[in-house]
């Protein structure tokens, strides 16, 4: 690992200050910028560390008028195990607990969940120039690549799969990202949040230098809301997901109105299946409404050469969750 500057901020006015500089770099929990420093994928001169902060919000949930606030420093075992989000916006609840294990999930922060970086074999690896590290090309295309894990839909030039299953769950759950930077405050709507390879190929999501999240915003759910999370890992408990959905909706006596389905572990994004929502708005959540849907949503999947598997199996995730909710 390089040496590096480390600045430990008071409030968030000084770690924006602080991150106002190419190579400046946040750590939270640390879940995933310790380790990619060690593998020297993560090049930071100087890491503030945000767990210094001492500003009210960045922390903790709390019920508002609008709906329910959580803080980017608020750690995933504290939102998995809130009873509000257990019982009203159950997507989010199901999405934290599934992330690691539980000593990851004590120190793992909801702000770096969202901004994690690809975990791709080959971006991961300090020896493969690829695409998202701003070289020639991206390994996981060629016929031969280990790219079992990589994007199906959504994917090229670069086949990423963005990590973050609390990512799917909060774009479901329409939720509202608030970030602090050198221009100020500013809210991104959770669609507008993460980027695809094609709008910014070295990042993953619209942050500017110098910016962080600062709490993220959930409205109240509306009556009759439900929502739910699904995910398939090789390993339970350890592994990043292979494949998952998040899905939301109203549900009235047996019908569906204003569907979300979000697909997890398949894309650059968390990927909208905008499609299958319009096939089920409005309409009862049947057995064949449902198997439609799964269909729906996997139509334009474009596999590499050794991840046809998820097609299928993402179509699952999307018939399971929404049966949830029916």
């Amino acid at each position: 690992m390089k040496n590096f500057e480390y600045v430990r901020p008071d409030s968030v006015a000084q770690a924006v200050q602080a991150l106002d500089r190419r190579g400046a770099m946040p750590l939270a929990g640390g879940m995933d910028m310790v380790p990619g420093m060690q593998d020297n994928v993560i090049i930071a001169d100087r890491v503030v560390n945000l767990k210094s902060i001492r500003d009210d919000g960045v922390r903790g949930i709390r019920e508002t008028d609008y709906g329910l606030v959580i803080g980017a420093l608020t750690t995933l075992t504290e939102i998995a195990e809130h009873p509000v989000v257990q019982s009203h916006y159950a997507a989010l609840a199901e999405a934290t607990v599934e992330v690691g294990s539980p000593q990851i999930r004590n120190a793992g922060t909801l702000g770096g969940n969202l901004c994690q970086r690809p975990r791709c074999w080959y971006f991961r690896n300090e020896h493969y120039n690829c695409l998202k590290k701003g070289g020639p090309r991206c390994f996981a295309a060629d016929d031969d690549a280990e790219n079992q894990y990589n994007a199906i839909l959504g994917g090229g030039p670069a086949y990423i799969v963005h990590p973050s299953n609390c990512a799917s769950a909060l774009v479901a759950l329409d939720a509202t990202f608030h970030v602090a930077g050198p221009d100020g405050p500013r809210a991104v709507h959770a669609d507008d949040f993460f980027v695809l390879p094609t709008e910014r190929l070295l990042q993953e999501n619209v942050l500017r230098q110098g910016e962080i999240v600062t709490h993220v915003e959930i409205a109240a759910p509306a009556d009759g809301a439900k929502s739910a999370f699904l995910e398939t890992a090789e390993r339970a408990g350890f592994d990043w997901g292979i494949s998952g959905a998040a899905v939301s909706g109203v549900v009235r006596d047996g019908v569906i109105n204003g569907p979300r389905i979000v697909l997890y572990a398949v894309a650059p994004i968390p990927w909208r299946a905008r499609d299958a929502e319009a096939l089920i708005d409005g309409k009862p959540l049947t057995e064949d409404a449902i198997r439609a849907a799964g269909e729906a949503a996997l139509a334009g999947a474009e596999p590499l050469s050794n991840n046809g598997y998820k097609v299928p199996l993402t179509k699952t995730m999307v018939r399971r969750a929404l049966a949830r909710l029916a």
